[in-house]
């Protein structure tokens, strides 16, 4: 959880300082601002979604270090869902092919979440078992 909020945060200020970067990334052919169309918000939405992910990789990292599981938990089917929704973008044309990465990004990091998460509850639950003292808990 860490890692992917310092990624989200480091992505984010990216966004913010150098815009033609991340549309790149992600397959988008940067204009110059010059060749910007009248009503052309590409930037006003970049710097929009790159605010969020600077925010969002923030939160991620708090509740790392606080190692709070409901929210790691409350995490997976939302990105899934994300996952889902970008790569139809790119599917049905919406969105360019090199926006995918997005989609996958976010898909392997709810897989990798939740089975972490699994793992864990397992390991916890087992190691429990075994260091636990016969008869302590009134249970023989």
């Amino acid at each position: 959880m860490a890692v992917f909020g310092l990624l989200a945060a480091a992505m984010g200020v990216v966004g913010l300082l150098a815009p033609d970067v991340m549309l790149t990334a992600m397959g988008f052919a940067p204009l110059p601002d010059a060749s910007r169309a009248e009503g052309d918000h590409t930037l006003v939405l970049l710097t929009a979604s790159s605010m969020a992910a600077l925010n969002m990789g923030v939160y991620y990292v708090l509740a790392s270090l606080a190692d709070w599981k409901p929210f790691f938990r409350w995490t997976v089917p939302f990105r899934l869902l994300t996952c889902t929704v970008f790569t139809l973008a790119v599917v049905t044309g919406r969105a360019p092919a090199g926006f995918l990465g997005v989609g996958l990004w976010e898909g392997l990091g709810a897989l990798a979440t939740a089975g972490a998460l699994r793992y864990e509850n397992r390991s916890g639950r087992d190691g429990a078992r075994r260091h636990a003292v016969p008869g302590a808990d009134g249970v023989r």
